[in-house]
């Protein structure tokens, strides 16, 4: 059976590959499931950290989910459609959005629905001057159930997000740059190398630090000002006692390149030891 996710490491960035290139990358229950174990795997293993997420052929990275799927779940009535079809994809998204590592979108075709909501959950993405986004679901008189909803209007605003949802009007990767969907946009060929070379100066630094603003990015976006603060903070706290952020200061106090480790375990001693005090000294 053909693997509907493929895997390929390439200095320390694992490139996933949407792999229905027939079905335009279509989402169906089976290459949903599959891309949610891959991510489970790469997450734990520390060898990784960034990840590519592209299409299979050269037309389509997603062309969103799979209408015959999704009809047959609609026939058998509203709670299998919305266990099976939106719940499934809700929660690719948000596994997509909070994941502890960087993910980059490398959009190589058309992101129709499902395909557009991905690349609004990922917090990276680049487009190939051959990309072409689109939120068509009100064309089947329903509105977007990834996240389509709420995304595109954090990111672009609420005016310029329901323009795009209420007429499902396709619009270009200029557009979609315009709009705060994509960081970038290169030239066809350029797309791989271009998400290789963003995942490598991300990858200069701490792991650590990179999970660290990511969550702290993810979980404050949708916060008042003052608890994302919060929230910063307490990812500061993690941070602090780290073997990475005195490598780090000292790094830069010698003058040299630091060396992360990427551990947790000054963190985690540190944590036994207030817990062990009565007093909960540091």
């Amino acid at each position: 059976m053909t693997d509907l996710v493929l895997s390929e490491i390439c200095d320390g960035v694992a490139i996933l590959t949407l792999n229905r290139p027939e079905k335009l990358n279509a989402l169906n229950y089976a290459l949903i499931d599959r891309l949610l174990a891959v991510l489970d795997t790469v997450e734990v293993d520390h060898s990784i950290g960034a990840v590519i997420l592209t299409g299979a052929g050269e037309k389509a990275f997603s062309s969103g989910a799979d209408i015959h799927e999704f009809s047959t779940s609609v026939a058998l009535g509203v709670d299998a459609a919305l266990r099976d079809f939106v719940m499934r994809g809700q929660r690719l998204t948000a596994r997509l959005e909070a994941f502890r590592k960087p993910v980059i979108a490398a959009v190589n075709g058309l992101a129709f629905g499902g395909g557009c909501e991905i690349t609004e959950a990922v917090p990276l993405a680049i487009a190939s001057e051959r990309a072409l986004f689109a939120k068509p679901e009100i064309n089947l008189a329903m509105p977007p159930t990834f996240g389509g909803t709420q995304r595109l209007a954090r990111l672009a605003g609420r005016k310029r997000a329901l323009e795009l949802l209420l007429t499902g009007e396709r619009f270009t990767p200029r557009r979609a740059l315009e709009l705060g969907l994509v960081n970038k946009v290169v030239p066809h060929g350029d797309l791989r190398s271009a998400a290789l070379e963003l995942a490598g100066r991300i990858l200069r630094h701490s792991q650590l630090a990179t999970a660290s603003i990511l969550t702290a990015v993810t979980r404050g976006i949708n916060q008042s000002i003052a608890e994302g603060l919060l929230v910063e903070a307490e990812q500061f706290a993690r941070m602090a006692p780290t073997s990475d952020l005195r490598e780090g200061l000292d790094a830069w106090i010698g003058r040299r390149q630091p060396s992360y480790s990427g551990s947790w375990s000054r963190a985690a001693d540190t944590s036994e030891a207030a817990r062990a005090s009565p007093r909960g000294d540091r």
